[in-house]
């Protein structure tokens, strides 16, 4: 999609059209999340600190953006994408991969389905999509992204909206864009690159893959010259099953305190769980990350012999993880994390039959803190992960019960509770940092 957030915002507000219009964390800690053309042409870009597109682009129209009206629009998106094929692999909430070879007797080739992909887009929700036709998923990406329209102080132009790569001019394509266009080169990968003199597609294929082999080691440097030659055999996978469910914040002043951070890590249990819920999960490990003031981050996790899906059960192995962490200066921003994830029905067929200390399962990982003690009182907290777990599985299914029918904001935990009332599972999960008027978070 293009800018998607930014462009569901302009299509819900008219008077935004033309505007240089920018969603995500509006406070002083926030990143941009999506922008218009508009905004793209003073040099605005996603993940940008809004600081800086503050400087780049004063006269913009900041928003801090409505994730529950983009997912309604993204589930608009894939019902228009499942209309073409069942395969379809979501990327996001604005962007998918689609294997149409056994649509294309019925539809067509793959360009006149990629242009009737982006008619049906703008019919049916009014936005615009572009598409990008390759045999393979890195090719189909790129190409998708040289669809998309541009922008500069001369303007806004458009793009041509779809791009064919056909497979004899694959090469032509790949080798005049920069290497860090390649999936998997990141800013560690492509300085590394740089100092070896190669900065296109182009000069990484001349350079083979012995040198790559070398300077990267066997897996990431034939991995780095097959794509420069174009090679990607990952399959569009449809329906793929999610690994981890999370919900993290970024604060608009530093905690130090570790009753107020206990508060935030009981409500984005709950957040977690509810998720977790929504999609007939139960969860075995639970992670807390945590960034420090000073930008280091640290991450511990626990595995239980048991899968949970209520937030006390989850708060409970949180919580204890963050009993053992050092506060230090202050930390800017906490998340709670639940994987090792199973249908649900599994887990409240399971029985809890803990003994003293409840290990984790073989192969999980305690990180240990900075001076070598435990990372976390998890163990501890097991038999109570497991009566909480127990005792509230009614309790918790009486609250889906009422906010099915009366809404996600007819009922939380005190931990949930607000200036403006009861704060939503999935209402605060913008991972953007926080808005301007959020100064107690």
């Amino acid at each position: 999609m293009d800018a998607f957030f930014a462009a569901v915002e302009v299509l819900d507000e008219p008077a935004l059209a033309g505007k240089p219009v920018i969603v995500g964390g509006t406070g002083s800690r926030g990143v941009v999340a999506s922008c218009t053309y508009e905004a793209r042409a003073f040099g605005v870009r996603s993940a940008m600190p809004t600081v800086r597109a503050r400087q780049l682009c004063p006269a913009a129209v900041f928003i801090d953006g409505h994730f529950s009206r983009y997912s309604e629009m993204s589930r608009q998106l894939h019902a228009v994408l499942h209309d073409v094929t069942p395969m379809v692999e979501p990327i996001g909430l604005d962007e998918a991969f689609l294997d149409v070879t056994g649509a294309r007797r019925l539809l067509g080739p793959a360009e006149t389905i990629a242009w009737d992909i982006r008619r049906q887009v703008h019919q049916r929700l009014s936005l615009d999509c572009s598409v990008g036709v390759g045999r393979s998923k890195m090719v189909a990406k790129l190409a998708s992204r040289a669809a998309k329209p541009s922008a500069d102080r001369h303007g806004t132009r458009p793009g041509p909206g779809v791009v064919v790569v056909r497979a004899d001019d694959e090469l032509a394509f790949l080798h005049p864009l920069a290497v860090e266009s390649l999936w998997g080169v990141g800013p560690a990968t492509s300085g590394r690159l740089h100092d070896l003199g190669i900065r296109t597609v182009g000069e990484l294929a001349a350079v083979g893959e012995r040198t790559m082999v070398r300077h990267f080691g066997r897996a990431q440097g034939a991995h780095l010259a097959g794509l420069a030659r174009g090679e990607d055999t990952g399959p569009v996978v449809p329906d793929r099953p999610a690994k981890s469910v999370g919900h993290e914040e970024t604060f608009s002043r530093d905690h130090t305190e570790m009753a107020e951070l206990q508060r935030h890590v009981v409500r984005m249990a709950e957040s977690v769980a509810a998720h977790l819920r929504d999609g007939e999960l139960a969860a075995r490990t639970i992670s807390l990350k945590v960034r420090y003031v000073d930008f280091t981050m640290i991450t511990r996790a626990y595995t239980l012999p048991f899968a949970m899906d209520t937030g006390p059960a989850l708060g409970a192995v949180a919580g204890a993880l963050l009993d053992a962490v050092d506060l230090r200066d202050g930390v800017r921003l906490l998340g709670v994390s639940a994987s090792g994830l199973q249908p649900s029905v599994v887990s409240r067929q399971l029985t809890f039959e803990l003994g003293d200390g409840v290990p984790a399962r073989p192969g999980a990982q305690t990180v240990p803190g900075p001076g070598g003690e435990p990372a976390n009182r998890a163990p501890g907290r097991a038999h109570e992960a497991a009566g909480l777990q127990t005792s509230w599985q009614e309790v918790t299914a009486a609250v889906d019960a009422i906010r099915a029918r009366f809404g996600r904001g007819s009922v939380g935990t005190a931990s949930m509770v607000g200036d403006d009332g009861i704060v939503v599972p999935g209402r605060r999960e913008a991972p953007w940092g926080p808005s301007a008027e959020d100064p107690g978070s």
